[in-house]
């Protein structure tokens, strides 16, 4: 057991995160093996859901850094693979697609150009005043 405050706070901050990064990852393989069953059943009627699901855990996990997203990709892309061959569907995409407003576009119309220094070039030049002697 620590004896100094800080490593005292950091103890109990690794044991918070470890509850939160293991509840995170219990869910995932939950997920994962729940999409495996779905594909075993001979009606295969809920494998598409599952394989939503099993798609948003996982980027769950890359989102709150328990898996690395590489890792992800590669386990995204075997289910996908997997649910291909077994002629399951996905139902839509697994993120809706952003609307852009029209608050925006009409941002981009609004904004300008600053004026050219053309006009002071093509100025004719000024007389001296200088007195000449």
């Amino acid at each position: 057991m620590p004896i100094i405050k800080s490593a005292v706070k950091r103890m109990r901050q690794t044991a918070t995160r470890r509850s939160r990064n293991v509840h995170t990852k219990r869910d995932l393989r939950a997920a994962l093996k729940a999409f495996d069953a779905a594909l075993a059943d001979p009606k295969g009627k809920n494998a598409p859901e599952a394989l939503n699901e099993a798609f948003s855990k996982l980027d769950t996990a890359v989102k709150k850094n328990v898996i690395h997203k590489n890792a992800a990709a590669r386990q995204k892309s075997q289910l996908a693979a997997k649910a291909k061959a077994a002629g399951v569907k996905q139902t839509g995409a697994s993120k809706p697609a952003v609307k852009k407003t029209a608050a925006s576009t009409t941002a981009k119309k609004t904004a300008t150009k600053p004026k050219s220094t053309t006009e002071k070039e093509t100025a004719t030049p000024k007389k001296s005043t200088t007195p000449k002697a």
